[in-house]
């Protein structure tokens, strides 16, 4: 059976204090979905999703806060000579929420 990719997934993300909610997840694909989350503009996390609804990142470092949710987007199991995919990857599938520490 081959894997349709013609409606991207999608979910909303909001903030409850520095608590993030996510909404059930249309069109989904079913594969392996995270939160990405990243400080000052590095990844610091990315802890897997599909685990709950809920995500409340318990550093307390200062720093500028992201996250998003991403789901892998498999195309074939093409890679360079890094061993990294070229044609699969994680795409975004929710807006980016933002906090400050």
């Amino acid at each position: 059976m081959e894997q349709k990719f013609e409606v991207v997934p999608k979910a909303e993300l909001r903030l409850e204090g520095r608590k993030v909610v996510r909404t059930p997840v249309a069109n989904d694909w079913g594969l392996r979905l995270q939160w990405v989350v990243t400080r000052d503009g590095k990844v610091i996390a990315m802890p897997n999703a599909r685990l709950g609804d809920t995500l409340e990142h318990p550093d307390k470092t200062p720093g500028k806060y992201e996250v998003v949710l991403q789901m892998w987007k498999y195309v074939n199991y093409k890679k360079n000579a890094d061993g990294e995919f070229t044609d699969s990857k994680f795409i975004d599938i929710s807006n980016k929420v933002a906090y400050t520490i």
